[in-house]
């Protein structure tokens, strides 16, 4: 039986995963998935030793929390996978978790890949070298990723987004406000603050005060939600209850692709969130408040100036991006007005998003599979 070590740290990697699972399978259907999963890798079929949730953090002030479970995890992972070698060991992003965990499985002679790159090429470059130690094969979500790793000499195999494959080109909006129960005859702005417990006590004040400064100038204006945990909307819940008690607010488990298609606009928490949008083709403003501590580190390590998934697929600047200082709900309020007045800025949008949409549909599960397959077969 072929057994393969998996590991998703975040929730958009328990959806990546899930898919490799499944396309795994239908090659070799009784292969073994064990490793750190999520809910969908789990009911794709993989054993979970540990819970995606324990190693989600955000920021270097919450991963000083949480670093000694982390670490823990991690070595008794290892101790498992060294005792028990998998055929591969795949880490599914979670850089700072998997490579490290990769690097100690190849050194004993287990196949290794990670699946989705760090972002070497926006900033902390360095850890090109240890990637280059740890990983047999680097699986790419986005093209100009790809070249990045050719030019250091990286076996690399770009696959494209499975976010892309799963949704259509041309979303249909009222499907989608007749699924959530939504007018049809209003304006709806989409709050996305996060699907982490930090972003959305960072952000959601944030938005929700934005929504507020909406509120003086468009009271017909509604609002929707979606909320990734339990947690995650009792922490929202309290925000909203403090900040816009009296605002139409429509308030949703999960469901976040179903929100921004049934969006008229939507405000976001900068990160895979806002690629979700643009597949979805919906406008939107990107946002992101992190720790003064945290903000600083990475401005040492940035390399870039664009931080919005779309600004770097389009290499232009399509989403307002408003970050730190920046993030003030007057901006995030007047940069929404602004979309909302500009139809035809809104039509180019939409069109951009549609080309970046068609470039990362390449059938991405099945491309990875069959990585993987290649991987095992050397």
């Amino acid at each position: 039986m072929v057994t393969i070590a998996i590991v998703a740290g975040e929730i958009s990697g328990d959806y990546l995963a899930a898919g490799l699972i499944k396309a795994v399978r239908q090659r070799i259907p009784d292969v073994k998935f064990i490793g750190i999963a999520g809910p969908r890798m789990t009911e794709a079929g993989c054993e979970a030793h540990y819970a995606q949730c324990r190693l989600a953090v955000m920021g270097f002030t919450e991963a000083l929390t949480k670093l000694p479970e982390i670490y823990r995890i991690r070595r008794r992972l290892r101790k498992y996978l060294l005792n028990n070698p998998p055929d591969l060991m795949i880490g599914v992003d979670a850089p700072d978790f998997n490579l490290d965990l990769e690097l100690k499985l190849k050194e004993r002679g287990i196949k290794t890949m990670h699946y989705v790159s760090p972002s070497v090429w926006a900033w902390r470059a360095e850890r090109i070298h240890k990637i280059k130690r740890a990983a047999d094969r680097m699986l790419t979500l986005f093209p100009f990723e790809a070249g990045f790793y050719r030019q250091h000499h990286i076996p690399v195999r770009y696959v494209g987004h499975p976010l892309a494959d799963a949704i259509p080109l041309r979303p249909d909006r009222i499907e989608a406000q007749q699924q959530l129960n939504l007018p049809q005859d209003k304006t709806i702005i989409g709050i996305l603050p996060g699907s982490r417990v930090k972003e959305v006590q960072q952000t959601g004040p944030i938005f929700c005060a934005a929504v507020a400064e909406l509120h003086k100038t468009h009271p017909d204006w509604e609002y929707a939600v979606p909320l990734a945990t339990p947690q995650i909307r009792n922490i929202f819940e309290q925000i909203a209850g403090r900040q816009i008690p009296e605002i139409p607010l429509h308030r949703f488990d999960r469901q976040a692709q179903n929100v921004m298609v049934a969006c008229d606009l939507l405000m976001v928490a900068s990160g895979t969130a806002t690629l979700e949008a643009l597949l979805c083709k919906r406008p939107m403003v990107a946002t992101y408040k992190m720790s003064p501590f945290t903000w600083w580190y990475m401005k040492k390590k940035l390399i870039v100036n664009r931080y919005a998934l779309p600004n770097h697929l389009s290499d232009q600047d399509l989403v307002t991006e408003l970050y730190q200082e920046k993030a003030r709900p007057q901006a995030i309020a007047d940069e929404i007005r602004r979309l909302h007045d500009s139809p035809a800025e809104i039509k180019r949008l939409k069109r951009e998003f549609t080309k970046i949409h068609k470039r990362l549909r390449c059938d991405a599960s099945e491309r990875a599979a069959d990585a993987v397959m290649e991987l095992l077969d050397e």
